[in-house]
């Protein structure tokens, strides 16, 4: 394996590359969690993080920690057991929102649809009415990293809203690459990663709380199960006295404070355009060779573009070759779209025509030797 082509194109699921000047930051000399330089940035960071969130909520930070630690962290602050959690599944990780809703305690309500469409309110409402109870929270997930769809959210946050339930997020992936607006969306409780189109290495998971959700955990019955995701201790240490709670890996935030400034630098317009050029361009030239797009047309994610592997063709050594070859990784399916489709991301640094241009010449010449 050493012989791999290094540094490696990541435009796979993620991680996606990350810019020089985040590097540079990264592998800087540690300093102390209480540090006087850490302390300053922290609402620096907090504060530029609204602005890519597109929302005013005050509890809005990164975790320490992956994405994973951002879903955790949101369900198990709002969710009790026995109340009623309607969760739409279009993929893998709505999946996951499923399994830590019940591990919750939660009576959670599954709605499905076929992987490669949007979730969508209909179904929601109907699934939701069928429900004995006041339902507490509905979930899904924006952007689909297992089959490359977006989901509409002003929809589904309008419905939650008449329901008078909260409304979850997962936005691992479209966070920093398309707009979230989870104010305008009425989104209450939201979490993402670093390592996607955020710009960053993988090691913390950006949350945002709205009032609503705060509300909601105060008047939990009993504390949340984790005691390490516990936003009231969370954001002691944020915030106010700085009270010690764990030992955060200080050269991620420095560098993810880093990668907020890259953002601020650039635009969000311009990061998203960025983002959908670079898409436009891989999928008319993969369309070129009759590679076809998998997810939804009107639905389909800029930065994670799934599309069906051409039969005849063989997933793992095609993904192997480019790798092994010119040093390219691109994803392999999940669950039930294992071996059916390739994932290939565009996210953050990543999303550049110098990559797009790459993989399809390497691609090309791989397919047809």
């Amino acid at each position: 394996m050493s012989s791999l082509p290094f540094p490696r194109v990541l435009l796979g699921p993620g991680p996606s590359s990350v810019s020089g000047r985040v590097l540079e930051v990264v592998g800087r000399p540690p300093i102390g969690y209480l540090d006087p330089e850490l302390l300053t940035i922290m609402p620096e960071i907090m504060a530029k993080l609204r602005t890519v969130f597109g929302t005013a909520n005050e509890f809005t930070l990164p975790l320490t920690g992956t994405g994973m630690a951002g879903m955790e962290c949101c369900l198990t602050n709002l969710l009790e057991p026995s109340d009623n959690v309607v969760i739409g599944v279009n993929g893998f990780f709505g999946g996951r929102m499923v399994e830590i809703a019940r591990r919750c305690g939660a009576n959670v309500t599954q709605v499905d649809f076929e992987w490669g469409t949007p979730v969508l309110p209909g179904p929601m409402r109907e699934a939701a009415s069928a429900i004995l109870g006041k339902v507490k929270l509905i979930g899904c997930v924006h952007a689909e990293t297992s089959t490359g769809t977006a989901s509409p959210l002003a929809p589904i946050g309008a419905l939650a809203r008449e329901l008078g339930a909260l409304f979850v997020v997962d936005a691992v992936t479209s966070l920093g690459g398309m707009a979230v607006e989870l104010d305008k969306n009425q989104v209450d409780a939201c979490y993402s990663a670093t390592q996607k189109c955020m710009g960053c290495l993988p090691g913390m998971a950006p949350v945002s709380f709205s009032d609503r959700a705060i509300e909601a955990i105060k008047a939990r019955k009993s504390a949340p199960q984790s005691w390490y995701l516990d936003i009231n201790l969370l954001k002691n240490y944020w915030s106010g006295d700085h009270m010690y709670h764990h030992t955060i890996s200080t050269n991620m935030a420095l560098a993810f404070r880093e990668s907020l400034l890259e953002i601020d630098e650039e635009g969000l317009e311009a990061r998203f355009e960025r983002h959908r050029t670079a898409s436009d361009v891989l999928i008319n030239g993969l369309v070129e060779m009759g590679i076809e797009p998998f997810a939804q047309a009107g639905f389909r994610l800029p930065m994670l573009n799934s599309v069906k592997v051409p039969d005849g063709i063989a997933d793992m050594e095609v993904r192997g070759r480019l790798l092994r070859e010119y040093g390219i990784e691109i994803g392999g399916g999940l669950g039930a779209a294992k071996g059916k489709i390739w994932r290939i991301g565009l996210m953050g640094d990543s999303a550049r025509l110098r990559n797009v241009e790459l993989l399809l010449a390497a691609l090309k010449r791989v397919l047809h030797a």
